[in-house]
């Protein structure tokens, strides 16, 4: 039986998560939302490229979740898209809503599935779709730090004007402000960035990356990046369902690694046919261990408003 990824969410992001899953052939792709007509077209629109494009993979479009019984993995990209101005926290209790819908239907219909959580504010829509299914942590992860990290690489590829792809970044913490990339952990072609750059100019990809959102925000005047975000979400899918073992930095639950407890926040993971298959604990000095505690403490006051 053909593999069956359902996409929660069919505008910019989802629409880009079906368009790269066609093209990668991974997967048949259920495209859901709840407009009417809008994933149905898309759908119908993206498998008529296939012919051209080079994919088999089947693209349909529904509004009813239960056409999503059975699918081995969901991407959840649905919920508002940030605005200028508008921090990811501002979203919080309109996404918490559509989020919770999702996951109360999503273990409805298909109890097995494995989850990447793309909704902002992704750390903790991630939590809340965990609580909200039931599933065990290891089948629910935020997309997050794997998004972080390839804006990193973008960045420092723009900078060296060097190949992106030899390129290898990791950003660890929430996704959002409070984010800690790491340089030290950061080459191209397997050597340092701290080898090839300045500390400034390191320092000032590292707060770009930071505003990696925001700046897209700020130039599209009225949606969000989306993109690079389908993109990361790929690749996390490519991860698990083909077993790949792949070392990235996502959303996981931390129930004690690096002092952290009962929070979703991005750190080095194990993506495999488990899904979180294991957090790898890397030995951070004391400036970044304050980091990533400090985004953690956010993360966990925001969590406090929806009641957790």
């Amino acid at each position: 039986m053909k593999r069956k990824i359902g996409v929660i969410g069919a505008g910019n992001v989802g629409a880009s998560v079906a368009v790269y899953l066609a093209q990668a052939n991974l997967a048949d792709v259920i495209l859901l939302d709840i407009v009417e007509g809008i994933p149905q077209g898309k759908a119908l629109d993206l498998t008529q490229a296939g012919p051209v494009l080079g994919y088999n993979s089947r693209v349909t479009g529904t509004n009813s979740y239960d056409d999503l019984a059975g699918v081995d993995l969901v991407i959840m990209t649905a919920g508002l898209a940030r605005k200028p101005g508008m921090s990811r926290e501002d979203l919080l209790n309109s996404n918490a809503t559509i989020v919770g819908g999702a996951a109360e239907n999503i273990a409805r219909v298909s109890p097995d599935t494995f989850v990447i959580v793309v909704s902002n504010p992704l750390d903790i829509m991630t939590y809340h779709f965990r609580v909200k299914s039931g599933f065990p942590k290891n089948r629910v992860v935020g997309q997050a730090g794997v998004l972080d990290s390839i804006r990193f690489r973008a960045f420092i590829a723009m900078e060296l004007g060097v190949a992106a792809t030899d390129t290898q970044a990791l950003v660890m913490g929430g996704h959002g402000d409070t984010m800690v990339p790491l340089p030290r952990f950061s080459s191209v072609g397997g050597i340092p960035i701290t080898e090839l750059l300045s500390k400034e100019k390191i320092d000032a990809i590292v707060d770009r990356t930071r505003d990696g959102g925001g700046e897209i925000v700020r130039l599209l005047k009225t949606g969000s990046a989306y993109y690079a975000p389908a993109a990361a979400s790929v690749d996390m899918a490519r991860a698990i369902l083909n077993d790949e073992k792949r070392l990235l930095a996502a959303s996981a639950l931390c129930e004690g690694e690096y002092g952290i407890d009962n929070l979703y926040i991005g750190v080095p993971v194990i993506l495999g046919a488990d899904g979180v298959e294991k957090i790898i604990e890397l030995k951070l000095t004391d400036e970044e261990s304050a980091m990533l505690k400090n985004s953690a403490a956010t993360y966990k006051e925001a969590l406090a408003v929806l009641g957790y």
